[in-house]
């Protein structure tokens, strides 16, 4: 009897473990980020006001690896034009990954304003 409830403690502890990793891995990973729209990191594409390129493949290269335990980490990420500050706009940036390959990430604004975009 004592040894099946060590067991049992054992087994749940090991199990609320995982659980509160995994738990902390998703609220500490988030994908969005939002950026000021300022004299700085503005930039003109087709017209319409953008987040530079530069600070769109900063911010890329952040959120891509927030974690050292999940995934590979990115390098160099460099992104080929600003970034639409217009809902729906997107562009595909480049990384290095640890072992010299490359991986492809799109990026997308999921919201805009006068302001700032997310």
């Amino acid at each position: 009897m004592r040894r099946s409830k060590f067991l049992v403690g054992v087994v749940g502890g090991a199990s609320a473990v995982v659980a509160l990793g995994g738990l902390g891995t998703f609220l500490l990973s988030g994908t969005e980020s939002t950026s000021r729209l300022d004299e700085y990191s503005t930039a003109s594409v087709d017209g319409h006001r953008a987040l530079a390129a530069n600070v769109v493949a900063g911010r890329t290269e952040s959120k891509f690896h927030p974690l050292p335990w999940v995934g590979d980490k990115l390098s160099g990420v460099i992104c080929p034009s600003g970034l639409k500050a217009v809902a729906g706009a997107g562009i595909t940036c480049t990384g290095k990954t640890s072992d010299g390959g490359t991986v492809e990430i799109p990026v997308q604004v999921t919201k805009a304003d006068g302001k700032s975009v997310t």
